[in-house]
């Protein structure tokens, strides 16, 4: 009969603990990142059920080096710096094997508390007495995940022999963070065939029955977390992760608590700190975040006027980095030195609203209310705050203070704006949570209700696109309200309502796809309902990805369908759908494959006068990466125009969908003030129809109707951040504007800056992508996998104007018609993306990772001089001779291992991941080595886990690694220039001839222009 683990009172038991985790390609020989914990742990009984653990000697190591050559290098400044906290007891509840509460003093910070964490998943044992093999979910330190237990006792060395091991890939309770995903779609296919992300661990424990309990002798954890982008078939980088705990001795002296109150710090389970704020690609130590911010920005503002710097990216980086450990007060610091320096100015602009913290978007509230910002400022400065904020209940707030306080009210454009924005950053919350509260919403909905009360039709459907963005289950039944299967209430709202209210379905339908399958399916049934509305149902219903008798259904009733638009808009769906390679819609492809052979092949001959649905994507399905486009062309027999266009583009990455861009544009208003002209149809030649159109249009104008003439809406990975409609109000006020007398007067200002000669400086930074999974391992510390991409673009213009005869002073602009213009361009246009994957440890003290960086830098300079004379009919543009640097673009991509720290950031260490030697020709030798199986046997006898058994594995073949460069070079006669491509790469494919491989080492791609002698 087994018992649970015993520290007996009065006793401290002493134990030499070792933690080492390792990341990289899995294969010797390559650059491997890590950090190694090293320390005694004494353990006693402070009460009944509550112990005290105490570190002693704690040490931490470095590793980027050649793995196994290279040695650990000792992180002393670090450990010195952290050792006041490791080396103060804590205290924890452990009862039958289980850990319970943690108590430590305040000072402790939640990495070290992490650190403790993983020595005590160690202890953590749930052992039956009455089975030897079971399974049950089983909390630690990564969260409740499926662990089977395995028990054998060796009666003649009186030991018991305990294997454990957890599945990371099946947890009731995943301790994981994952941050830049909530607008991305899982794809189950995809991780049915091959997972991204696998994990599991393995503890093997040597225990010895003593008294009323059992004592462990020895421990040996092995955690193994694998990473592809692709199929694992095409490769996987690993982070491992070993932990040895051996029995050394017992003492009588007692581990005395420090003097300070000890606090509950949680239980076993991972706590997330500073490492949200961390990127893992450099260590900032932020001593004064004021002068640094002032530091970076001036070297922004200084090195991008007139070509952009090849490192500004990561100096863009680095700037956010620090803004984000940057107060309130910081931010009004900043802007009251730079806000009338126009270019700083811009920069802070740019950067602020990416750092997505509540200090941000206060900043942008406070500085638009307080009349500092222009309205294109706080609108470009709010799309971009929404979509990089964090997703909490205080920035939820903030953004719902904003939409409902009066200066945004008077202001259309910026309430369209917060509100859209308001619903998605509860999409964005939600997508994060089991379940979302009702609460959020609630407001929205009440809005909405109170809209259809007053018959407010805009406003009804700028709450519609709301409801959309946020795409809460509970939106479904104020929706459903407006939609006109409800009474003859919905059925009185204008069509355009109906359409909105259809189109909100769709981020609803990802959350409860069988709900919104069951109301589209009876929308599309209708045939009472306006064509159009039925075909946006279709829409909505295949964005569910419905199943076979489901998509068979909709056949049968295409079959009896007697409206060809609807007719033709279904077959064509699913005739393209079949087409589908992406693994997201194969079960769709395979039901609307069988569907179609039901329906009749005439509707496939239908021409472009019919509605129509194209979808078309190329996918990889080894790489899993993928791209798709979609349009809807919806058509009325009655229109000349299509009634609404709809164009998407999805992007599949890494077992994931997300729809990147979608443009949609609605011509009801104009195809009703086309249609009261019917000359207009009457076939003619072009000329004579476009008059007619025009007079069309400008007796619209006139008319008293409050239908837009047009309205388009642009969706940004599945959330609209704005739309317009084109009404009489719209264009009364685009006509004010332009012939408003202080536009005319800039415009006159304009000319005559140009004529005396003009330069202008531009530059445009942007955080494009930043995608971060973080996530404990074994012992403690976060591993994070993320996928960043930053770019600035800057341009240098410089123009020259210069008129025949002379523009006199006060010129008006009509004079320019009787002139002969010529027009001197010089710009210089250029460009730094940087994108950065990383795999590794980073904390805010701490990184250890493999980290592969891809940059292109490019630049393009032109001369142009253009001549116009509008009164003789002459235009004449042509391109002026200029000098260009030796390489317009070029492509540089390098994948190394770095360790660093921040007490010593001049200490870090940078390793190609293919060392120098490899590159070299050498003749194949074999390295003698010794570690097989000896390895296992050493984890329980060594106190180095990186000891001289480590040195070297089976017999190794040491090759040439993969190298191969090459220059293609074409001539153009016609224009004397020749063109080069230069490619060179060295990569680990030597080891594996798989895509992984081959993307990892050094690769450029060079691209150059020069006059061609021919």
């Amino acid at each position: 009969m087994l018992s649970a683990p015993d520290f007996a009172a009065g006793k401290t038991y002493v134990y030499k603990y070792e933690a080492f985790l390792l990341g990289g390609l899995p294969e010797e020989g390559l650059a491997k990142a890590g950090v190694k914990v090293s320390s005694k742990v004494l353990i006693s009984a402070a009460s009944q059920n509550i112990f005290m653990l105490k570190l002693v000697e704690p040490e931490l190591f470095e590793y980027s080096g050649v793995w196994p050559r290279d040695p650990l290098i000792p992180a002393t400044k670090l450990t010195s710096a952290l050792a006041a906290q490791l080396v103060a007891p804590i205290k924890f509840e452990y009862a039958n094997g289980v850990v319970g509460k943690m108590f430590a003093p305040e000072g402790t910070s939640t990495l070290v508390l992490n650190i403790y964490r993983g020595i005590l998943n160690v202890l953590q044992l749930n052992i039956k007495k009455t089975q030897n093999v079971y399974e049950l979910q089983e909390a630690g330190t990564q969260g409740v995940c499926k662990t089977l237990y395995a028990i054998t006792e060796d009666e003649k060395a009186e030991r018991i022999l305990l294997t454990k091991t957890r599945d990371l890939n099946h947890c009731q309770e995943k301790v994981m963070l994952d941050l830049g995903m909530a607008y991305t779609e899982k794809c189950a296919k995809c991780q049915q065939d091959s997972k991204n992300l696998r994990g599991a661990t393995a503890y093997n424990y040597i225990l010895k029955p003593v008294g009323s309990g059992i004592l462990i002798l020895e421990a040996a954890v092995t955690e193994l977390i694998q990473f592809s982008p692709f199929t694992e078939m095409n490769g996987a980088a690993q982070m491992e992760t070993k932990q040895s705990l051996v029995f050394l001795e017992v003492q009588r002296a007692p581990i005395v608590p420090i003097e300070a109150q000890y606090l509950h710090r949680g239980s076993l389970k991972y706590e997330f700190s500073t490492e949200l704020l961390q990127t893992p690609i450099q260590l900032i130590k932020i001593t004064n975040a004021q002068a640094q911010i002032m530091e970076i920005l001036n070297h922004l503002v200084t090195h991008n006027m007139v070509r952009v710097h090849e490192d500004a990216p990561l100096k863009f980086l680095e700037l956010i980095q620090v803004l984000r450990a940057a107060h309130y007060e910081d931010l009004e610091m900043l802007w009251s030195q730079y806000r009338n320096k126009p270019a700083y100015r811009q920069w802070i602009l740019d950067a602020i609203p990416v750092i997505g913290t509540p200090a941000a978007l206060r900043f942008i509230k406070e500085k638009f209310l307080a009349n500092e910002l222009t309205v294109a400022e706080t609108a470009q400065a709010l799309i971009a705050s929404v979509h990089m904020a964090t997703a909490n209940t205080e920035n939820i707030k903030l953004i719902e203070t904003l939409a409902f306080n009066s200066k945004v009210l008077e202001n259309p454009v910026l309430r369209e704006i917060v509100l859209l924005g308001y619903g998605t950053m509860i999409s964005k919350y939600c997508a994060e949570k089991a379940v979302c509260p009702v609460e959020l919403i609630k407001p929205i909905q009440e809005l909405l209700a109170e809209a259809v009360a007053k018959d407010d039709t805009p406003e009804i459907i700028l709450l519609l696109k709301v409801l959309g963005n946020a795409g809460h289950p509970s939106s479904l039944k104020p929706i459903t309200k407006i939609l006109p299967i409800h009474g003859t209430a919905a059925a009185t709202l204008q069509m355009r309502v109906h359409a909105d209210a259809i189109m909100a379905l769709r981020n609803i339908a990802k959350k409860e796809p069988r709900m919104i399958q069951e109301l589209a399916l009876q929308l599309y049934m209708d045939k009472a309902l306006h064509p159009e509305l039925r075909m946006l149902a279709c829409i909505v219903l295949f964005e569910t990805r419905p199943p076979m008798g489901l998509v068979t259904t909709l056949a049968n009733i295409v079959k009896t369908e007697e409206n060809l638009q609807v007719a033709s808009f279904t077959y064509s769906h699913m005739k393209s759908l079949t087409r589908s390679t992406a693994a997201i819609h194969a079960s769709v492809a395979a039901a609307c494959n069988v569907a179609v052979k039901i329906l009749s092949p005439r509707l496939d001959r239908l021409s472009f006068r019919f509605s129509k649905a194209i979808h078309m994507d190329i996918y990889n399905s080894p790489l899993m990466l993928g791209a798709a486009a979609s349009a809807f062309y919806i058509n009325d027999a009655a229109t000349i125009l299509p009634r609404s266009i709809v164009a998407k583009t999805s992007a599949y990455l890494a077992g994931a969908a997300a729809d990147v861009l979608e443009v949609g544009v609605r011509t009801e208003g104009l195809q009703e003030a086309i249609l009261k002209n019917p000359a207009i149809i009457d076939s003619t030649d072009r000329i004579t129809k476009m008059k007619r159109v025009i007079k069309a249009l400008s007796q619209w104008k006139s008319l008293p109707n409050r239908k837009p003439l047009a309205s388009v809406y642009v969706k940004f990975f599945g959330q609209e951040i704005a739309f317009a409609n084109i009404d009489k109000a719209f264009i009364d006020q685009a006509i004010a504007l332009a012939t408003a007398p202080s536009v005319q007067a800039f415009g006159r200002n304009t000319i005559k800056a140009l004529l005396s000669g003009a330069s202008y400086h531009f530059a445009k930074p942007l955080l494009a992508t930043e995608v971060r999974r973080i996530l404990p391992t074994a012992a403690g510390l976060p591993m994070e996998l993320s996928l960043y991409t930053a770019a600035v673009a800057a341009a240098a213009v410089h123009i020259k104007a210069t008129t025949t005869p002379t523009l006199p002073e006060n010129f008006h602009i009509a004079h320019l018609l009787k002139t002969d213009m010529q027009l001197e361009t010089e710009i210089k246009p250029s460009i730094a993306v940087n994108t950065f994957a990383v795999m590794g440890v980073n904390t805010a003290i701490l990184q250890a990772a493999l980290l592969s960086r891809a940059k292109l830098n490019s630049i393009l300079p032109a001369k142009i001089a253009a001549r116009l004379d509008i009164n003789e009919g002459y235009f004449k543009i042509e391109a002026l001779p200029v000098s260009v640097p030796e390489h317009i673009a070029a492509v540089h991509v390098e994948t190394f291992a770095v360790a660093r720290n921040i007490e010593d950031l001049a200490a870090e260490k940078i390793t190609p991941l293919i060392p120098a030697k490899v590159l070299q020709s050498i003749s194949r030798e074999i390295l003698s080595s010794k570690i097989t199986s000896s390895a296992s046997a050493s984890w329980s006898r060594s106190s180095e886990i990186i000891s001289k058994d480590m040195a070297a594995t089976k017999p190794t073949i040491k090759f040439r690694a993969a190298q191969f460069e090459k220059k293609y070079c074409v001539k153009t006669v016609a224009i004397g220039m020749k063109g080069c491509i230069k490619v060179a790469t060295e990569n680990a494919a030597f080891l594996k001839d798989i895509a992984l491989y081959k993307l990892a080492g050094k690769h450029s791609i060079a691209l150059s222009f020069k006059p061609s002698k021919y």
